[in-house]
């Protein structure tokens, strides 16, 4: 099949959620078919990628956008236009004119977009359109909303309105639109329940599916959070575990270590006797020694949205992961199976106590855990799924 494929970001290095799901997709669906990428960049340094890309793909076409988001023109622009800032801190005339260009010079059979905001730089056309959305925009950015001081939150809500208006208008001009989870896709049901809907997870990438399950220092224990601190929801998270759970379990467990790592990871605040990584862009080879380190992978998430991959990551690792239900949402994970399920600090170091003096059920939830990644949220696996629907649309 030839394929072109959309994305608001280069998907490379794999560093955020959406360039790790793009990147490990472009790489399977590129073995059977031509794949015409157009990605947006925001400075010529992400050119560099380019390079590595061009193995999976058949031509590349970098277009750019404005590299800072919160310039005093797009503000205007979102102030005095109908549209969302999402939608215009996003756009590109570039884009716009090469998508336009391509489908009137090359004949495709698909046509994949990753997130709904990359949608308003497609003309009309007949070819089937399969529009991924990585997690329901709105309801994120109501979470951040939320969170801003009480006198600053009308500012941004009729932001919100305008954002949900224009996910939904730019869903129902997709053939699918497919969610990341079950949850995300019933609450795209709920607002358009004659949309035609599929389910296309996130996986664990191979460089992070161990050949062997590790044997672990159960004694010792080094627990581990890592994310992306752009994210409201990371952030939350490790303050909750610095501030809420890491008191009370060095209380009973005063040989345990606490390693926050990630992007932007700096900006988390904590005493000395918790370590804190801040990563770079394309640091693989990190990443995976630090979760190799792990003991237990804490996610105390309370935020909607988000791709999960650090679980997944988890998962494949062979560290078992306590997190709260909000955050395996949409996972296909059951509690004291897969994952161990926790919502206040106490439950948290209950939880955490137990798989530490444990043996055999700390070994039950890595081993189902892993099997759980190798079985479903392998993303050859996931590639074949997509490849399956593709042709169904065809």
């Amino acid at each position: 099949m030839k394929i072109l494929m959309l994305t608001p970001y280069v998907p490379y290095p794999p560093s955020s959620g959406g360039q790790i799901r793009t990147f490990n997709l472009l790489k399977y669906l590129s073995q059977k078919n031509q794949i015409t990428l157009v990605c947006l960049y925001k400075n010529n340094e992400e050119k560099k990628y380019l390079k590595t890309l061009q193995k999976y793909c058949q031509k590349i076409y970098p277009c750019k956008r404005t590299e800072k988001p919160w310039q005093i023109k797009n503000i205007i622009k979102t102030i005095f236009s109908p549209l969302p800032f999402l939608i215009v801190r996003n756009f590109s005339n570039e884009a716009k004119k090469t998508i336009e260009f391509l489908l009137k010079n090359e004949k495709f059979d698909v046509i994949h977009a990753e997130t709904f905001y990359i949608m308003p730089h497609l003309p009309s056309t007949k070819i089937p359109i399969i529009l991924v959305e990585q997690t329901i925009e709105y309801r994120v950015y109501q979470h951040f909303v939320n969170s801003l001081f009480f006198l600053f939150q009308p500012f941004f809500y009729f932001d919100i309105l305008k954002l949900k208006y224009w996910e939904r208008f730019y869903w129902k001009k997709a053939n699918i639109v497919a969610a990341v989870s079950k949850t995300d896709e019933e609450n795209i049901k709920k607002l358009e329940p004659y949309l035609k809907t599929a389910i296309i997870p996130n996986g664990a990438g191979d460089e992070m599916i161990v050949k062997k399950l590790p044997k672990k220092n159960l004694k010792k224990p080094t627990l581990l959070f890592q994310g992306n601190f752009y994210w409201l929801q990371n952030v939350e998270a490790a303050n909750f575990l610095i501030k809420k759970i890491y008191p009370l379990l060095k209380k009973t467990v005063p040989q345990s270590k606490l390693i926050i790592s990630g992007q932007k990871a700096s900006k988390i605040k904590a005493e000395k006797n918790i370590k804190i990584i801040n990563l770079d862009l394309n640091q693989t080879k990190m990443v995976k020694k630090i979760y190799q380190k792990a003991t237990i992978f804490i996610a105390p998430i309370f935020g909607p949205g988000g791709t999960r991959l650090k679980i997944l990551a988890a998962m494949a690792a062979g560290i078992p992961v306590v997190s709260t239900k909000t955050g395996v949402e949409g996972l296909a994970v059951k509690n004291k199976v897969n994952v161990l399920l926790a919502e206040t600090p106490y439950d948290f170091v209950k939880k955490i106590k137990l798989l530490l003096t444990n043996k055999n059920l700390y070994q039950k939830i890595q081993k189902n855990a892993y099997q759980l990644i190798k079985n479903h949220y392998h993303w050859s696996v996931i590639a074949q799924k997509l490849e399956k629907i593709y042709e169904e649309m065809i």
